[in-house]
């Protein structure tokens, strides 16, 4: 399966109160993280790759974190985002946190490869995702 690792910078913003990261910044950068991975997997960056495949994007449809370890203003963390599986209009994606090398956060994703419903526009709809990415998502 295809996997993308990058460091991120904890910012003075992604802190509560506490000086912790608020838990829905993770999943924004978990967002980015899976851009990342389907722009490895398309050569494109993500505003390409839509308008290449005409969908609107991948919205989730599941989601879930466990948290380990928490993460302050300053720390450096690496978000290693890989394929999970991928079936015909949707696929998985697992995202592991660490700092240094200890694994601080595992978190899963399922996405929809979604487009415009042609029978009704103002909705959306899965489409088969097109068999090359297929492949370079599970890494073939």
């Amino acid at each position: 399966m295809l996997v993308n690792r990058r460091d991120v910078e904890i910012e003075w913003g992604d802190c509560d109160a506490a000086g912790i990261v608020f838990y829905p910044r993770y999943f924004a950068m978990f967002d980015a993280s899976t851009a990342y991975l389907l722009e490895m997997a398309t050569g494109m960056k993500k505003i390409a790759w839509t308008k290449a495949y005409g969908i609107v994007g991948t919205p989730m449809v599941d989601t879930g974190a466990k948290f380990i370890l928490p993460s302050r203003y300053g720390d450096v963390i690496t978000i290693e985002t890989a394929a999970g599986e991928v079936r015909r209009s949707s696929f998985d994606v697992r995202h592991r946190v660490f700092k240094g090398e200890t694994l601080a956060i595992e978190a899963h994703e399922t996405r929809v490869w979604a487009g415009r419903d042609p029978e009704n526009p103002d909705r959306i709809k899965g489409f088969a995702i097109p068999d090359a990415v297929v492949a370079a998502l599970r890494g073939e």
